[in-house]
């Protein structure tokens, strides 16, 4: 088994790389975002099937735990998990199991509602504070995010487009309610325009 390779990003395709290490050019899928011609190191994971052996980088070891979490999942395979990685943040994404935020799994292609409540069951206690926790996102005060993202939806904004920066006015703020937090979230995105 393949566990880290290191070399010069050779050929970058939609959804992979060529790595090229020692003369041998290795096609690695990843969520990573890769500049062509760059000496990195990738922590691998090898999936191996009936019909294809397929090498899945990631630039830190959490990346690959996270990996190996959502596959995991059943009906999560590694095209999906790559799907969900591509789309969304790590800090995001565990946010999101944690405060059971369907809505923002299911942005990513590929991921349907139910899918997304399917994650959320299955690794909702391993990323909310089981003792296998690989993450520990701040979940002291995410009551509120799911109403503050309803909120700024209903205004017209996409939850993809607001939810880190949702995340962080409950994190910044864990006594405000919904009223105190839409205005500050409203003046949040008027000054990033």
């Amino acid at each position: 088994m393949i566990g880290k390779l290191q070399g010069i990003v050779d050929y970058i395709g939609s959804d992979h790389i060529i790595l090229m290490t020692g003369g041998v050019g290795y096609m690695v899928y990843t969520p990573e975002t890769l500049t062509l011609g760059t000496n990195i190191s990738l922590w691998i994971e090898t999936v191996v099937r009936e019909d294809s052996i397929r090498l899945f980088g990631f630039m830190n070891q959490s990346g690959r735990d996270l990996f190996n979490m959502l596959t995991g999942v059943s009906g999560v395979g590694p095209r999906v998990a790559m799907s969900i990685m591509g789309t969304i943040k790590t800090d995001t994404l565990m946010t999101a199991i944690a405060t059971g935020d369907a809505k923002t799994i299911a942005t990513a292609p590929g991921v349907g509602k139910k899918m997304a409540e399917k994650i959320i069951v299955e690794l909702k206690s391993r990323v909310a504070g089981g003792s296998a926790t690989l993450f520990t996102p701040d979940v002291s005060s995410t009551g509120v995010l799911p109403d503050l993202l309803s909120a700024l939806e209903s205004l017209g904004y996409r939850r993809m487009d607001v939810v880190d920066m949702a995340q962080k006015l409950v994190a910044q703020n864990p006594t405000a309610d919904i009223t105190k937090l839409v205005p500050m979230a409203l003046r949040e995105i008027s000054g990033n325009k």
